[in-house]
């Protein structure tokens, strides 16, 4: 596995880099090191009551973030999210395993959506490139990422993490994740957490590696769950698989037959089901370009 990089590493990305993207906008040299969106929103007040006049103003701001989100994903379909780090390469067998998972899960019928970031989240868009399918970016404003991959057919640029998860969480019909960090934890547990409070239907969610999901589940089994703090119910929300064709397997078969909700996330699944039976009617066999 690749080492994590120490706080100060990133600063070097940081300066080094010398562009990054604000939203729509790309900012280079100097300008590139001026705070973000989200530092802004969260930064305590200043003297003068300065945040009178510019916070409710920026929920105009907020506001145009979804609205431009909720456009451009509005017909997209049904699709998957595939969460993972940004720091793990090309020769990594989770880049591997989530290049082929990209390419299931388009081949399937299904838009992958991912960060739009390097590492996992570019494998997964790779793939499903490589599938024909539709690849997804949702980019984020940080000072050590420069934009989407190039492999992102579709990409929109947020300045805000909530409104970038809003959109994860509303168009996505399944989650699979595949190793990552800090970030990746923090969008499999908001997911799990909306879940268990039912305020989102029940999409599966798919952990991809034995080795090093499982530790983390059987802390919750034994710790949590010792403590009383979770249920066997929560730890049913997770299923665990070691490789993108279990993962696939499991996945569009729940989300064809068990989506639970029948309103449009299941009409969803039930379309990307009939065009996948459809394409294996015809006899299509695997595009040239498979992982």
């Amino acid at each position: 596995m690749t080492p994590t990089p120490s706080p100060s590493s990133d600063r070097a990305r940081r300066v080094d880099g010398a562009e990054r993207y604000k939203g729509p906008i790309r900012l280079k040299g100097a300008l590139s090191q001026m705070p973000m969106a989200d530092q802004r929103l969260f930064e305590a007040p200043g003297d003068g009551g300065s945040f009178v006049h510019s916070d409710p103003w920026r929920v105009l701001r907020i506001q145009g973030e979804f609205v431009e989100g909720f456009g451009a994903l509005a017909e997209l379909g049904p699709a998957v999210s595939v969460f993972g780090s940004a720091r793990l390469a090309p020769d990594t067998w989770a880049y591997k395993e989530a290049e082929r998972l990209g390419y299931l899960i388009a081949e399937a019928g299904y838009a992958v959506i991912t960060g739009g970031g390097p590492g996992i989240m570019e494998a997964a868009n790779k793939g499903a490139r490589a599938a024909k399918g539709t690849s997804v970016g949702l980019g984020i404003e940080l000072p050590f990422e420069t934009g989407l991959n190039e492999w992102v057919d579709l990409g929109i640029n947020f300045r805000y993490f909530f409104t970038r998860k809003t959109m994860f969480l509303k168009y996505s019909d399944a989650f699979v994740i595949l190793p990552g960090g800090v970030g990746t934890l923090d969008e499999l547990f908001e997911t799990v957490t909306l879940i268990q409070t039912e305020k989102v239907s029940a999409p599966p969610v798919v952990l991809i590696g034995r080795e090093y999901w499982g530790p983390l589940l059987d802390w919750m089994a034994t710790t949590v769950l010792g403590a009383g703090t979770i249920s066997e119910r929560d730890l049913k929300l997770f299923h665990l698989v070691d490789t993108a064709d279990e993962a696939a397997d499991f996945l569009l078969g729940s989300v064809a037959t068990e989506g639970g909700d029948p309103g449009a996330a299941g009409a969803r699944a039930s379309e990307a089901a009939a065009r996948a039976q459809a394409a294996a009617a015809s006899g299509s066999g695997a595009h040239p370009d498979q992982p």
